[in-house]
């Protein structure tokens, strides 16, 4: 029997979830400065181990067969290099364009269940994915202002991502959530500290207590995340995800000295609009292929 909605419980949820994950960018924005971005998605990710040992006895217990585990390693593959890029754009741009640009996944997701998986695209929403790729020339604007490398970065990092949630799909319907969450968290860790020990320097308490605050901000998200995909319908609590843009803004021009680019709202809107559009066409179909903006979080 299918729970009945709760959209205020699921709007308040998801509200919630774009702070913690804006936290996330805050800490990382000004804790992660001084370590090498593989260093410090290493130490993030490490750290964030501890939320797992409730479940540490049924990680051991698992049986699996070989397919699945090659599955996990080549998500776990595609989310490290992806996760690493990610710091490194958040030391590079400003807060907003990071987050702007992370509303990319699911379109991405689009496109690659259509390549990957067979997926038809119906023409509204071929134009939906097209209205957010004109969201990212709005944003980057190239021929007017330089194109950075944190930007190469954010744009290699949406791809990345995508290509850890469509190989998740076929994981999550023969795995429990809780297990292919781990196991993301596991495969990463080991993934990235081969990357950390190139580039390594000494870490500082500071540190050490900035990368832990990071994985306590990304568990927590990922929790009211949840809570909120278990109140609501995902058409009601994803144009909830705007405030997480408005609050990267305030952000950015309050702590970091970045003020407001309104071409970076504009193409936020154009992205953050056609996503909205997609999951609403989803809803209505009685299906989800595409993720909402926020389930491929780091």
């Amino acid at each position: 029997m299918t729970s009945p909605s709760r959209p205020v419980q699921g709007i308040l949820w998801m509200a919630v979830t774009g702070l913690c994950f804006i936290a996330v960018t805050a800490v990382v924005k000004h804790g992660a400065q001084d370590l090498p971005a593989a260093q410090a998605a290493f130490l993030r990710y490490l750290l964030g181990l501890v939320f797992l040992l409730p479940l540490l006895r049924s990680l051991v217990a698992v049986r699996m067969p070989a397919r699945d585990w090659g599955l996990f390693a080549t998500r776990g593959a595609a989310h490290t290099l992806g996760v690493t890029l990610w710091f490194f754009a958040m030391t590079q741009i400003p807060i907003a364009e990071v987050t702007a640009m992370n509303y990319l996944n699911p379109v991405y997701v689009t496109l690659g269940a259509a390549l990957v998986l067979g997926e038809k695209l119906a023409a509204r929403r071929l134009i939906a994915v097209g209205v957010a790729l004109f969201g990212v020339v709005v944003i980057l604007r190239p021929g007017f202002r330089e194109v950075q490398l944190g930007h190469a970065a954010m744009l290699l990092t949406a791809v990345l991502f995508a290509v850890s949630y469509l190989t998740a799909k076929p994981l999550s319907d023969r795995h429990p959530a809780t297990l292919v969450v781990a196991m993301l968290s596991v495969t990463v860790t080991i993934g990235l500290a081969p990357l950390a020990a190139l580039v390594w320097v000494p870490p500082t308490l500071a540190d050490l207590g900035w990368m832990f605050l990071v994985a306590a901000f990304a568990t927590a998200g990922h929790y009211t995340m949840t809570r909120a995909f278990a109140a609501a319908p995902i058409a009601v609590t994803q144009p909830v995800t705007f405030l997480q843009m408005v609050w990267a803004v305030l952000l950015g021009w309050a702590l970091f000295d970045e003020p407001p680019d309104l071409f970076v709202v504009l193409g936020a809107a154009l992205i953050i609009g056609s996503v909205t559009f997609i999951a609403w066409r989803e809803s209505r179909l009685k299906r989800q292929v595409t993720p909402p903006v926020l389930a491929v979080k780091h």
